[in-house]
């Protein structure tokens, strides 16, 4: 069988499936059998063994396992991380939340870059900022037991606290401390469940999808928190659901919080709120840290 016999062939398969990237899902399943860079067809046909490993694989997505699933990894920015049931595998539009962190960061002085990162699951918006920045002081707390080999696993050769906890309750001794703190909590309102992708539910931990009813229930935590951690003039930068804009603008509006915005994605919708902690009066000297 020939590289582009065996792409036709799946991509075939997964169209008949009801999958909704047929094309990119062949792609990635036969470029990790193949060892190719992401993304990426080598030149050279997959072996007999290959073959068998590679119908596998096509298998299994057809039965609605998601590809970071069956390979193990997920693409983030520049990294690949570990991932598999039990942990959130990291969408694209989180991607951007990076990018606003990063704003954020390269506009404070080098020795105030202290960050926590809240609902850390598999650690991929932490990996990105020691990657990308340096001088960063990296925190980051997760409470699946299941997302937690991952965190672990994924954050192993980079210099960052890592605690398994509520995050209500991480990281007292740093209150008031913080310069950054940015989080992709659960979000999705319980009323969604049933129009959701098969490809998440079932997939992707309920602890890591579901806000509650309205989907705010973690985010109201992290305002909560980011109010007890965060510097005057620190910032918070949180991923949410387009249709949740209005109320998160309220919920980290004044007097506690400000320049308060929601950011758009990719596809022109909002889903980044973003706040800077509001100056006291008696901190003057932090106004030239704000954004």
């Amino acid at each position: 069988m020939t590289t582009g016999d065996a792409m036709a062939q799946a991509s075939e398969r997964f169209r008949a499936a009801g999958l909704a990237s047929p094309v990119v899902d062949a792609r990635l399943l036969l470029t990790h059998v193949l060892g190719a860079p992401h993304g990426l067809l080598m030149t050279g046909n997959p072996t007999p063994e290959q073959e068998i490993v590679f119908e596998d694989m096509i298998r299994r997505r057809e039965s609605g396992e998601p590809v970071q699933h069956i390979t193990g990894f997920a693409p983030f920015r520049y990294e690949e991380v570990h991932v598999g049931p039990g942990v959130f595998i990291p969408r694209p539009e989180t991607e951007q939340l990076v990018d606003e962190a990063l704003k954020i960061l390269a506009r404070r002085p080098a020795h105030r870059r202290r960050v926590v990162e809240l609902c850390a699951g598999s650690g991929a918006i932490t990996l990105s900022l020691a990657r990308e920045m340096g001088g960063v002081e990296l925190h980051a707390v997760e409470l699946s037991e299941a997302a937690w080999p991952y965190l672990v696993r994924n954050l192993e050769d980079v210099d960052a606290e890592l605690v398994r906890a509520d995050m209500l309750d991480a990281f007292r001794e740093l209150d008031g401390t913080v310069d950054l703190v940015v989080a992709n909590p659960p979000y999705v309102p319980e009323t969604d469940r049933f129009v959701l992708p098969p490809d998440v539910v079932g997939h992707d931990p309920d602890l890591a999808l579901f806000g509650g009813p309205d989907g705010l229930d973690a985010l109201r935590v992290v305002r909560e928190v980011a109010l007890r951690l965060l510097v005057p003039g620190g910032w918070v930068v949180a991923e949410h659901d387009e249709k949740q804009s209005a109320a998160l603008l309220e919920l980290f509006g004044a007097p506690h919080f400000e320049g308060t915005a929601d950011l758009r994605d990719l596809s022109g919708r909002p889903r980044h709120i973003i706040a800077s902690s509001a100056l006291r009066a008696e901190d003057p000297g932090m106004a030239g840290l704000a954004l």
